[in-house]
């Protein structure tokens, strides 16, 4: 790998997504790239940088960053977070209005699946009504898995209890396919949070969880606005364990009725419900 071939891909990777690639991470580069490489049968990364400037690719590039960008993802990931959910959509469903959540950044499907089901044992077990799951992310190939709802037998056993697993998916050789009547509770976008204006209408509940860690200051804090925006009054943002807004934004600060969740800073509300009825 050459130094000149990886601050390319790096350029390119922070353009399209605002997600900044250390050195360290290079050599992970390489490895995500070599699928690539190979469909097109070349052997290094010079020569993957060489056909993406000369301009005879045009869809090279978007599938440069599909390779790259992160999509670690499991079923139920952090069960107690779910649990939080649960009681947070029960607390927006005292306002008399049918909850809306945005799973942002949403990978492969695990994590909306993960609410779909939640959410569908619920409703069969109470009458509770079901929350409208919008799932987005910026990643073509990530979206078109999720929409499929076909996972691996590895991908199926991480976090997923084999009651849940025999419940909501259907195995089809060494794979299993989520069932339709849990896929048609999700709308699925792709949509670049750095660039791209959120979902329509207004949400009670986001889950951007493990997307800031990869972003720089300038971009991120573009997010974070984007996000506040589109919280309804009220509403709430979930990150991952290892994030938070202290420091990074002025648009949020920490919940204090649901612990490791986030609402609107004082005076900084988002685009609320007026927004949905605008939209």
């Amino acid at each position: 790998m050459s130094a000149s071939a990886i601050n390319v891909l790096a350029a390119l990777l922070e353009v399209r997504t605002g997600q900044h690639t250390a050195s360290h991470r290079s050599t992970r580069m390489d490895a995500a790239l070599t699928p690539l490489m190979r469909a097109r049968g070349l052997d290094t990364l010079d020569d993957l940088v060489a056909r993406l400037l000369d301009g005879r690719d045009p869809a090279l590039a978007g599938h440069i960053v599909d390779a790259l960008v992160n999509q670690e993802t499991s079923f139920f990931r952090d069960t107690a977070v779910f649990d939080m959910m649960v009681e947070a959509v029960a607390a927006a469903e005292e306002q008399g209005r049918r909850v809306r959540i945005w799973s942002a950044g949403c990978s492969t499907g695990q994590e909306p699946l993960s609410l779909a089901m939640l959410f569908a044992e619920r409703q069969e077990a109470t009458g509770a009504p079901m929350p409208e799951i919008v799932a987005s992310d910026i990643s073509t190939a990530a979206l078109a898995r999720a929409r499929s709802g076909r996972f691996s037998q590895f991908e199926i056993q991480r976090g997923l209890p084999i009651r849940r697993m025999m419940r909501w998916f259907e195995g089809d050789g060494s794979e299993w396919i989520a069932r339709p009547e849990l896929l048609r509770h999700i709308a699925f976008r792709q949509i670049n949070l750095v660039a791209d204006r959120p979902p329509g209408g207004a949400f009670d509940l986001i889950l951007c969880r493990n997307v800031m860690l990869y972003l720089n200051p300038v971009p991120k804090a573009g997010a974070f606005d984007r996000l506040a925006h589109a919280l309804a009054p009220g509403g709430l943002l979930v990150l991952g364990a290892g994030e938070t807004v202290i420091g990074q934004t002025h648009r949020f600060e920490p919940s204090g009725r649901f612990r490791g969740f986030y609402q609107p800073a004082e005076g900084c509300s988002g685009g609320g419900r007026s927004a949905a009825k605008a939209a």
